[in-house]
């Protein structure tokens, strides 16, 4: 008994510290925000399931193990390393082939690609090829003549030198320089409009500019024979869709019909609402009716977004677009867009409208935002070609004398079609097909253009929800290609540069019919596009002319 008392007495002072100690832990513990949970939790696990909790407290140490562990610690022993003579590394490198990072090309890719003519020095209306042959250009967008011009060569290479080559930045951190300030200027005051917005890439400036405007639950009424562009900006946006027939007003008034129609019936809120269409559309050529797209807007309410791409620096007096030729004031279009690249022969794109339109893409233009701005001698060439369009209007009178004269050769021809408005630069020609006569029969696939092959078609509207047309025209992709670029080879040959249509097969919304595109431009005289229309014409005969369409 003795013995024990004198052991107890020994070991209450040490369970005195450790019951403070756990009182303090405790305590401590409990002043974390959040312990009674884990507390209540512990205690129900442990009462419910004691494995649980054994199992739980070794997943934590491991975790907290694995944590606290070197990623990078390496086995110091060196046992299960292979030691290779430097011989053996070097044939090991030597028998290496990489994985290519694209698929190789299919036999007809390698054909296309080794039929490309290949320009030695500077692109223009009379470049030389690397075969020494020089030959007239009909396959550029400089339209307006405005390549490879003395005086506008100048002012990029004094800005070159004071600027250096790259921005290296997008606009609204460090990437905005004052030429850049003084294009957007430029542009308005070109077009008449209250601001304007510069994009550093053509082909990502309306696929930023209609997301920007355009949200899911909008609606947008858009062209079937929209370029693909459009078609990706409309894709993001995420709204709801409705399609008319290619340029066909009269469809499109149907449209805005039917959708406030559906709105009443099923008492939708109401929402924005959108038109976007091209004023000279790309695949075809075609000019859209600017003042009844106007009336139509007007009428139902709706928002104009117009892509001006091909006709700005084309079309009017001083090549302001649609615009200028219809005699139509710019603030009726709320979102005007257009190409630098095509009418300036400069680079990246633009929109121009009000000021609101113009600051809302300063915040929410992802291409504009996220995207590096254009080079300075860029942005000072697009403001010289500006001057150069308002200084001297005889540019765009040569090149509407060029067009025409084109036209008057070609619009002659019984073995094609040609769908482009006589006052449009680009002009693409089609192989004419009858549908009695046609030897192009394998296999056929619907036209982009909302035109009917049927005689009824108009008194029967496409479904407006579907991007196809209700009877689209028929047509051998393959075939014709093969046709058109045998004419391409045969005009090449007579010394006439002149190119297919390039196409994204199986990435468009709806194939785009194969064709021949013709860029007419302000730097050849009349009597040389006349000559160079001969060669086009008689390359044509010569190709398609013994055969039946």
């Amino acid at each position: 008994m003795a013995d024990a008392a004198a052991a107890t007495s020994t070991t209450d002072p040490l369970s005195a510290v450790l019951y403070q100690s756990l009182d303090v832990v405790q305590r401590t513990f409990n002043a974390i925000p959040g312990s009674a949970v884990l507390v209540r939790y512990v205690k129900s696990s442990h009462q419910n399931d004691p494995y649980r909790t054994i199992l739980e407290v070794i997943l934590i140490i491991f975790a907290i193990r694995t944590l606290l562990q070197s990623r990078t610690r390496a086995e110091k022993s060196g046992k299960n390393f292979i030691k290779l003579e430097e011989k053996e590394i070097d044939d090991l490198v030597d028998e290496w082939i990489p994985e290519p990072l694209v698929a190789p090309l299919d036999d007809t890719s390698r054909t296309e690609l080794a039929s490309v003519p290949v320009i030695a020095g500077a692109s223009g209306p009379k470049p030389k090829l690397v075969n020494g042959k020089t030959v007239v250009n009909l396959a550029s967008y400089n339209f307006a003549g405005l390549a490879g011009n003395e005086s506008i060569k100048e002012k990029a290479m004094d800005t070159l030198r004071k600027y250096g080559l790259g921005s290296c930045g997008p606009p609204g951190f460090y990437g905005t320089l004052d030429v850049h300030v003084q294009l957007e200027r430029d542009i308005a005051s070109f077009l008449g409009t209250e601001s304007a917005i510069i994009y550093s890439q053509g082909f990502s400036t309306i696929c930023s500019v209609i997301p920007a405007f355009c949200k899911r639950g909008d609606i947008i009424v858009a062209d079937r024979g929209v370029n693909f562009a459009i078609q990706k900006g409309i894709q993001i946006s995420r709204s709801t869709v409705r399609w008319y027939d290619h340029n066909d007003p009269n469809s499109l008034e149907e449209v805005l019909e039917s959708v406030a129609k559906e709105m009443k019936k099923k008492r939708l809120p109401l929402t924005r609402r959108f038109i976007v269409t091209e004023g000279i559309f790309q695949n075809d050529g075609a000019m859209v009716d600017l003042p009844k797209l106007i009336k139509l807007k007007l009428k139902h309410k709706y928002r104009l977004i117009l892509d001006e791409s091909f006709s700005f620096g084309v079309v009017g007096r001083t090549g302001r677009g649609l615009t200028e030729l219809y005699n139509v004031p710019a603030a009726q279009i709320d979102i005007l867009v257009g190409s630098m690249a095509n009418g300036l022969c400069s680079a990246g794109g633009f929109c121009a409208g009000a000021n609101v339109v113009v600051d809302h893409q300063r915040i929410n233009g992802t291409s504009f935002v996220y995207s590096a701005s254009m080079p300075a001698l860029l942005a000072v060439s697009a403001s010289a070609g500006i001057e150069m369009l308002v200084s001297t209007p005889s540019l765009l009178t040569t090149l509407h004398e060029n067009v025409l004269a084109v036209r008057s050769v070609l619009d002659k021809l019984d073995c094609i079609t040609i769908p482009s408005h006589p006052a449009s630069a680009i002009i693409h020609i089609f192989i004419r097909s009858s549908a009695t006569g046609s030897t192009l029969s394998p296999s056929y696939v619907p036209t982009f253009s909302g035109v009917s092959s049927s005689a009824n078609a108009a008194h029967k509207p496409s479904n407006p929800t579907s991007v196809l047309s209700r009877d689209p025209e028929q047509f051998d992709i393959a075939a014709e290609e093969r046709l058109l670029q045998d004419v391409v080879e045969e005009a090449l040959a007579q010394g006439v540069l002149i190119t297919r249509a390039k196409r994204l097969r199986g990435q468009e919304a709806v194939e785009p019919r194969p064709s021949i595109r013709l860029a007419i431009t302000a730097g050849l005289t009349r009597k040389e596009v006349e000559k160079a229309a001969g060669v086009v014409k008689s390359a044509l005969i010569k190709v398609l002319g013994k055969r039946r369409y």
